[in-house]
C-alpha cells in the first residue's frame, strides 16, 4: 500500500506504525519505505508499506492495493499508479476526485470527524490509520495500540485509541 499526503499530517508514522503492528504482533513480514519532498513540513510525501505472510524480494511498491491520498497534490500524482480494483481512500476536507480511476473509491470525513469529535487534528493520521484497517482487516486494532503505546506518551493513548476507533467506523462503515 501506498500513504500519501504532505508533510506534517503523520503519514509516515501511519505507515511505520502499520508495519511494525503486522511484525511484531501479527508474525507477518513487513516493508515500510518513504520519501519526503523538499520541504519535509508541507511538502509531499510518500510512505510504501508492504505487508505479506511470505518473504518479500522488493521494497517498492509499483501498484498498491490501497492508495491514501490526503492531500490534492499526492492525488494527482499517484492515482494512477492504484491496481485496478484497489482501495483508493481520501479525505474530502482534502481531495477532490477529477480523474476516472479503476478503484474503489472511498472518501471518509476522517479530518471533520476527528475535529468533530476529539478537536485536536495531531490524531488524523491515526484516524486514517483505523480506516485502512476498517477498509482491509489487514492488522487486528489491538495490535496497532500496541505499537502505539511504545511510541507515545501515556497521557495521549485515550485520544489515539478515540481517533482509531473513529477511523475503524468510517471504513467498516464504506463511507
Amino acid at each position: 500500500m501506498v500513504f500519501s499526503g504532505s508533510g506534517g499530517q503523520g503519514v509516515i508514522t501511519a505507515a511505520i506504525v502499520l508495519a511494525e503492528a503486522a511484525v511484531l504482533h501479527e508474525g507477518l513480514e513487513a516493508v515500510q519505505t518513504q520519501a519526503y519532498g523538499a520541504a519535509a513540513r508541507g511538502g509531499a510525501t510518500r510512505s510504501d508499506v508492504i505487508v505479506s505472510d511470505s518473504t518479500i524480494n522488493f521494497p517498492k511498491v509499483i501498484q498498491p492495493n490501497v492508495l491514501v491520498c490526503l492531500t490534492q497534490e499526492a492525488y494527482n500524482k499517484f492515482c494512477d499508479i492504484i491496481r485496478p480494483g484497489g482501495i483508493l481512500l481520501t479525505d474530502p476536507r482534502y481531495v477532490q476526485p477529477q480523474l476516472k480511476v479503476d478503484a474503489r473509491q472511498h472518501q471518509l470525513p476522517m479530518y471533520e470527524t476527528v475535529m468533530e469529535k476529539i478537536g485536536k487534528p495531531i490524531v488524523f493520521n491515526i484516524c486514517m490509520l483505523g480506516a485502512v484497517v476498517g477498509l482491509t482487516d489487514l492488522v487486528r486494532p489491538k495490535s496497532i495500540m500496541k505499537v502505539l503505546e511504545t511510541r507515545i506518551p501515556s497521557g495521549f493513548l485515550e485520544m489515539n485509541q478515540k481517533a482509531l476507533d473513529l477511523g475503524l467506523e468510517l471504513g467498516r462503515g464504506g463511507g
